[in-house]
């Protein structure tokens, strides 16, 4: 591993415990306090626990065996990015102000739809196994996973994402943050369409050709081009 890979995953490690530190933290107040947890921070607590797991299950995947140009992975990174950002940090400027009122039971609605994205995530990192991979990239081994949610799905990482993500900037109500979920979804689909080029190349096109056919990229039960 080169000298960035050990830095990267340094990084990773720090966050996590960070994230970690942040989720035990809130717990432990909100409990010895009695503590009620709002809509946002139970959306934010998901996420903090999505994102410790997501890193611990990063040792389990196999060696790369090919990546596409890194100019070709900045393209859709730098949206993603942005977007995260975005997401993340785009109230700070309005005071938290929001652009609508919604009822308590919208609210929790939202924060239940941001779980299932979330969880989502997790049935298709588990259906994908080793082959899982944070960047385009073709493992040693490689298939074509079909099983799970891929069935519903090409990409349902990405779906879960998508859909968590919209869900906190609708709960939030902020143009900055739906802004943020929106390119964040771009991101998404740019990387979607660069996986399957470079995997196309690197399978053969006949590995995915019939899967694309009947399968949606990213929105489950989405008309697709059967011939």
């Amino acid at each position: 591993m080169t000298i960035f890979g050990w830095l990267g995953r340094g990084a990773l490690a720090l966050l996590g415990l960070l994230l970690t530190a942040n989720v035990v933290g809130f717990i432990y107040l909100a409990g010895t306090q009695h503590l009620s947890i709002s809509p946002i921070e139970a959306t934010t607590l998901m996420w903090d626990v999505w994102v410790v797991s997501w890193i611990i299950a990063v040792v389990w995947s196999r060696p790369t065996a090919a990546r596409p140009a890194t100019l070709d992975q900045v393209v859709h990174w730098l949206p993603t990015l942005i977007g995260l950002l975005l997401l993340v940090f785009g109230s700070i400027a309005t005071s938290f102000r929001p652009l609508w009122l919604m009822p308590p039971v919208a609210h929790w609605a939202l924060v239940g739809a941001c779980a299932a994205g979330l969880l989502f995530t997790w049935w298709a990192r588990i259906a994908l196994g080793s082959l899982w991979s944070g960047s385009v990239g073709r493992k040693e081994g490689h298939t074509v996973v079909q099983t799970g949610p891929y069935r519903l799905v090409r990409h349902p990482i990405y779906t879960g994402l998508i859909l968590a993500a919209f869900a906190q900037a609708i709960e939030i109500g902020q143009a900055a943050n739906l802004l943020g979920a929106a390119l964040m979804t771009l991101g998404f689909w740019l990387k979607a369409r660069l996986e399957e080029r470079f995997l196309s190349q690197e399978l053969g096109p006949a590995a995915y050709a019939d899967y694309r056919r009947r399968t949606p990229m990213l929105a489950p039960f989405w008309p697709t081009h059967r011939r």
